[in-house]
């Protein structure tokens, strides 16, 4: 199975590169995360450069996309072209999006019913559109999940990992990235917030 980190222009190093690494720690299990890009390279908030893995293309195949965040989310949201090189399908494909990332799914019109969760900079242009937005980390309604703060992006990796090879393969993911001598509660918390009903992809 694989997994589209979808990384534009502007991109938050945190939200991309650990939901990347997080999720390539269940490689040996069958899923693979990649950083799907709209050009061949991209920059980052802080000036560095990336190159892609793949192109938006990759989105249209992917069992997993995940929208990652940035300080151009605003332009992303504006620009049709961007918005049509996303073509998510909840009804065969999971979907999380981290801090601004919610506003993408927004657009698009897929959290119209359901709360989320975002950073304190994107929630007024949620708001605007008449979203709700909590305030906590995680939140996910069957095959939609969004996380707010940087390192929400944990929370975010493990869901994708559990949805799709399973809980115990994410639990082995997070404990090996958490912090030693903190492992055992950095997994407990991350599974107490994103523990919610699976709704198997038909």
């Amino acid at each position: 199975m694989q997994v589209a980190v979808v990384t534009f222009d502007g991109f938050n190093e945190l939200d991309s590169f650990i939901a990347s690494v997080v999720i390539n720690r269940a490689r040996p299990d069958g899923l693979t995360a990649f950083i799907t890009t709209p050009t061949p390279v991209v920059t980052s908030m802080n000036g560095v450069e990336v190159v892609g893995q793949r192109s938006l293309d990759f989105v249209a195949e992917a069992d997993v996309v995940l929208i990652g965040s940035g300080i151009r989310t605003r332009d992303v949201v504006a620009d049709p072209g961007l918005l049509a090189a996303l073509p998510l399908d909840p009804a065969r494909q999971f979907i999380g999006a981290q801090c601004s990332g919610a506003l993408v799914l927004a657009t698009l019109g897929l959290v119209d019913s359901m709360p989320v969760c975002t950073d304190v900079t994107t929630r007024p242009y949620l708001e605007e559109r008449g979203v709700m937005v909590l305030d906590e980390p995680f939140h996910s309604e069957g095959t939609i999940a969004t996380a707010g703060g940087c390192l929400a992006s944990l929370y975010l990796g493990a869901w994708a990992i559990s949805r799709t090879i399973g809980e115990d393969v994410a639990r082995t993911a997070v404990d090996y990235v958490a912090p030693v001598g903190e492992k055992r509660a950095t997994v407990e918390r991350v599974f107490a917030a994103i523990r919610t009903p699976v709704h198997a992809l038909s």
